[in-house]
């Protein structure tokens, strides 16, 4: 019909008006609004099987739902976005936490810092040997540095210290977020005595159990571990109050989908009558693959290790998230640090790397609030109360103003 001139001419203009579209639409909002509308499609077309798996029991549940939740990312994440839901609604790509809207990462970030933290004898041996401004001290006593120890130069170095953190591919720890030597300079300290409340310890899913705990005796769920971290604070002379509310438990079922707005407005009372609190300490167990076992030997204890998690109210997407607004964000991010480095320093092995997400988990209370996943599901109920034995001792080291650094 046409010749090969005219063809030629056809096609030409095909792609002029291909190319003018694209520019049209990165240079308005109509691709983000069309990513908006086409991420609302794509999580309603899901939502049958997302509410038949939303209380799912078992691993293999929560895998199937994953996949599905992967398979409409990243419009899902653009949906949360501009829905507004705020934290009851976390879910959004592959989940390494089973049942915990918590972690989200992908499996090749999950994979890497699973091998990471297999290697990291290794690792933290050759990054000494690269790193000529690093200083390590090895002694014998609890009392004094074990581990590794850092210097003022290297730590100040924001490449350097990324060492110390896993982020998710939905945020980013830019170098604007994170300033390690502003972070290292806070003042930490506890500032005032255990004539009232100083530390509040509570649990956004109380119902975390592990691999041995018994039905129906919580004394062997994170509850337990949390009276363990309470008894052994008061110990060394604090004044703490361990709430142990259900936040996940709603009319006889598991639902955790609001877990995070419960929690916040059971603190908030509990803040709102003890204004003396200074540290709230969000405790839960990971959840990882079957075969990981995160277990370390302290003093010849089979120890859980922990990891110490920040939310970042900020999204690769639409940055700061302004619903979501966390006026501590640069104090929490300074406590772990700080926290990372005491670990490293008294009691090598036993810490994971810090992890980042975008949202905001109940941090935004206190400046001293912190979210500490202790060991997983594969852990003994010993093996993760061995560990608050030295997460206490780091707990009332930074709060006496000890530094290892």
């Amino acid at each position: 019909m046409f010749n090969k001139k005219y063809r030629l001419t056809l096609l030409l203009a095909g792609v002029i008006a291909i190319f003018a579209v694209i520019k049209l639409f990165s240079s308005t909002n109509i691709m983000k609004n069309l990513m908006k509308g086409a991420g609302k499609f794509f999580i309603e077309a899901a939502v049958p099987s997302y509410v038949c798996l939303n209380n799912a029991e078992n691993a293999y549940d929560y895998s199937l739902k994953n996949t599905i939740l992967n398979d409409i990312y990243p419009s899902g994440e653009y949906y949360r976005m501009y829905a507004e839901q705020g934290e009851s609604c976390q879910t959004y790509t592959y989940i390494e936490t089973m049942g915990q809207e918590v972690i989200a990462v992908t499996e090749e970030e999950s994979e890497e810092q699973t091998q990471a933290e297999t290697e990291s004898g290794g690792e933290q041996a050759q990054s000494q040997a690269g790193a000529s401004n690093e200083s390590v001290s090895q002694v014998i006593s609890r009392d004094v540095i074990t581990g590794t120890t850092y210097d003022r130069a290297s730590l100040n170095d924001y490449n350097f210290t990324q060492r110390f953190y896993t982020v998710t591919s939905i945020t980013s720890l830019t170098n604007e977020i994170f300033r390690p030597q502003e972070f290292l300079d806070k003042d930490m300290k506890i500032s005032h005595d255990a004539s009232t409340p100083q530390i509040l310890i509570f649990h956004t899913h109380s119902q975390e159990t592990f691999v041995d705990s018994v039905e129906g005796d919580d004394s062997t769920s994170i509850l337990g571990v949390g009276d363990y971290l309470t008894e052994l604070l008061v110990q060394k002379g604090y004044n703490v109050i361990h709430d142990r509310s259900i936040y996940d438990y709603v009319d006889g079922k598991l639902d955790r989908s609001k877990a995070y707005t419960y929690a916040e407005q059971g603190i908030e009372k509990i803040l709102e009558e003890n204004p003396s609190i200074e540290v709230v300490i969000d405790l839960h167990r990971d959840g990882v693959a079957d075969t990981t076992h995160l277990v370390t030997e302290i003093d010849g204890k089979q120890t859980a290790k922990i990891m110490f998690f920040n939310g970042l109210s900020y999204s690769n997407v639409n940055g700061d998230i302004e619903y979501l607004y966390n006026p501590f964000r640069d104090d929490n991010l300074a406590m772990s640090l700080q926290m990372h480095l005491l670990g490293e320093a008294y009691y090598p092995g036993f810490l994971r790397r810090n992890y980042i997400n975008a949202y905001r988990y109940c941090l935004h209370e206190r400046g001293k609030s912190m979210l500490i996943e202790a060991g997983a599901q594969t852990n003994t109920v010993q093996e993760v109360k061995n560990a608050m034995e030295p997460l206490s001792d780091m707990l009332d080291k930074l709060l006496r103003g000890e530094r290892a650094y």
